[in-house]
């Protein structure tokens, strides 16, 4: 069914496919602040601080509350009362605006779905603020990976489904000779179902660029969604839904079909709302057995999950030793390692690190890599944008225990300590931690320490180096492997060693593109072939895999 929506982003639409076609750089949203108006910034600041010491408004059924969870890593008052809602009243709602959503069609469903991203767009500077103030990234990366990264994440999203649907035939006439007798003839209908309700349970880190892909697979595929976000990161997800909400009503839908959910970290709700029988389809990130207990338990779901894992870096050889250093230093502290493609074990054998100017020990590489990172952070001003502020304090302790167990089994590189923020003096900012430690010890270097936490590892050889990343991408999972060699037969074994790992690889990054970064419409982020995820975002399975296809075959009696 046709619908205004579709014929307005029709155009943008098959331009998103054929991006996905050619996996080249593409994107339709600008990450130049400039682009948003000469006074966006503060109109979505203001914004912003209209919702604080408030009650953030949401017409959804079976309201019994409000919550308020929220604590800014910048130290900023937010006290924003959410609306508490009845799961059971929210399923109920989801599936009573379901069956006009199905009889829409892929098309009139993309085209409300390219509706809701416009409409977020013009809310781009309101989420980076929230963004800023609920995860603790800087305002630029709050604003690029919350704005249009994001919205570029949700539009491959729907461009994907909406071509996925597409290859389904809505009719067909099947004719089968026989013989001298009339054929056999059957009329065919296909027709895109849904699975059923999805919940999405956001992150604390990336919330609407881990969400959105979700979000709109879901919503495109004709699922209704309920959108749970973290407790301490509500705000970003809130508005994004508040915005869905709306436009879906003003495009003739219910807006029932995406609704907010929140708790506290005393009241945790996920666990029992993912085991309800309505329940298709659940997305989530998180710690390994954190998202393990909904692989185990939510068996008539459909699990997409990114799991905890521990991204390796290997170094052989490299053509230009400081701009590796460098991209390094940026690497470890880009919003100080909070997200889960960062490098955490960085493996350099006894034979040492080649360069023009000669060979590098594995010792010397250290210590290089600590001045490195120093140099980055050595301007606070500087500092604190490229490292934003830790989200949770659990993060803080984690710094403090992994610094005991270097000291005692290890060689402390470069310490993290606290610096203070110029402009939010209650901030939560720490530099990286770099430790040096012995490859025996792997039950500290081969398990996940999220946060600016790093190690530097001696192996005998270069292949026990490669021999470690993809063991430890193969038992702990990885997002990421990154490898700096200049030898073709390094970078062979480094290829195979990932496509054994099942594990994205990044050769020789040196320049302003670090291994953490990645790019819709080009890049797949995860592979689903390791433990660090079971989905890759965005391919054909995550958004293939939220519908099934119903056939209804009509016997047609040829004519005498």
């Amino acid at each position: 069914m046709s619908h205004p929506l579709f014929e307005k982003h029709r155009a943008l639409l098959e331009r998103a496919v054929e991006a996905i076609r050619g996996r080249g750089y593409w994107s339709p949203y600008s990450e130049n602040p400039k682009s948003y108006g000469e006074n966006a910034i503060e109109e979505g600041r203001a914004a912003f601080s209209a919702y604080f010491d408030a009650q953030f408004y949401l017409d959804q059924p079976g309201v019994a509350g409000r919550v308020m969870s929220e604590s800014s890593p910048f130290g900023l008052t937010l006290d924003i009362a959410y609306p508490q809602c009845n799961p059971d009243a929210l399923i109920a709602a989801a599936k009573g605006a379901m069956p006009a959503w199905i009889k829409a069609g892929p098309d009139a469903r993309a085209g409300v779905c390219l509706e809701i991203l416009a409409r977020l767009g013009a809310h781009t500077m309101e989420i980076a603020h929230a963004v800023m103030h609920t995860t603790g990234q800087s305002f630029m990366m709050a604003f690029q990976s919350g704005g249009p990264h994001a919205q570029d994440r949700g539009l491959e999203a729907v461009a994907l489904a909406w071509r996925e649907m597409k290859e389904v035939p809505e009719t067909a006439l099947w004719e089968k000779p026989q013989g001298k007798n009339a054929p056999l003839v059957l009329e065919k209908s296909f027709t895109v179902v849904p699975r059923g309700v999805a919940l999405l349970l956001g992150s604390a880190t990336s919330p609407t660029w881990n969400g959105y892909p979700a979000l709109f697979a879901s919503l495109a595929t004709g699922n209704p969604v309920i959108v749970k976000p973290h407790p301490s990161a509500i705000l970003p997800l809130a508005i994004t839904v508040a915005v869905v909400r709306q436009t879906l009503k003003e495009a003739g839908f219910d807006a029932n079909l995406v609704s907010l959910l929140v708790d506290d970290s005393g009241t945790p709700v996920a666990k029992e709302v993912a085991q309800k029988p309505d329940v298709r389809l659940i997305d989530l990130a998180g710690r390994a057995d954190y998202v393990e207990w909904f692989d185990d338990n939510a068996r008539q779901a459909r699990v997409f999950a990114e799991r905890a894992g521990v991204n390796c870096v290997v170094i052989e050889s490299t053509a230009d030793y400081k701009a590796m250093l460098r991209n390094l230093a940026v690497t470890l502290s880009l919003y100080s390692a909070q997200t889960s493609s960062t490098p955490q074990t960085l493996l350099v054998s006894s034979e040492g690190v080649k360069t023009p100017a000669g060979t590098h020990s594995a010792e010397q590489f250290g210590r290089d890599l600590s001045v490195a990172i120093s140099a980055l952070l050595e301007d606070n001003a500087r500092a604190v944008e490229v490292l934003g502020a830790i989200q949770s304090t659990d993060t803080v302790t984690r710094i403090d225990a992994v610094r005991e167990q270097g000291a005692e089994r290890g060689v402390i590189l470069r310490d993290s300590s606290p610096i203070p923020h110029p402009q939010w003096p209650q901030a939560r900012v720490h530099t990286p931690l770099l430790v040096q430690i012995d490859v025996a010890d792997r039950q500290i270097y081969a398990e996940e320490c999220f946060g600016p936490i790093s190690f530097v590892v001696e192996t005998a050889t270069v292949s026990e180096a490669l021999a470690v990343a993809e063991r430890i991408a193969r038992e702990k999972g990885a997002l990421t492997f990154t490898v700096h060699s200049t030898n073709p037969v390094i970078q062979q074994l480094a290829e195979e060693a990932a496509m054994r790992a099942g594990v994205a690889l990044s050769l020789n990054l040196t320049g302003g593109l670090f291994v953490s970064q990645s790019a819709a419409f080009s890049d797949y982020q995860g592979t689903g072939a390791n433990p660090a995820s079971s989905a890759s975002l965005v391919d054909s399975d995550f958004a293939a895999a939220r519908f099934f296809v119903l056939q209804t075959r009509r016997h047609v009696v040829a004519a005498q």
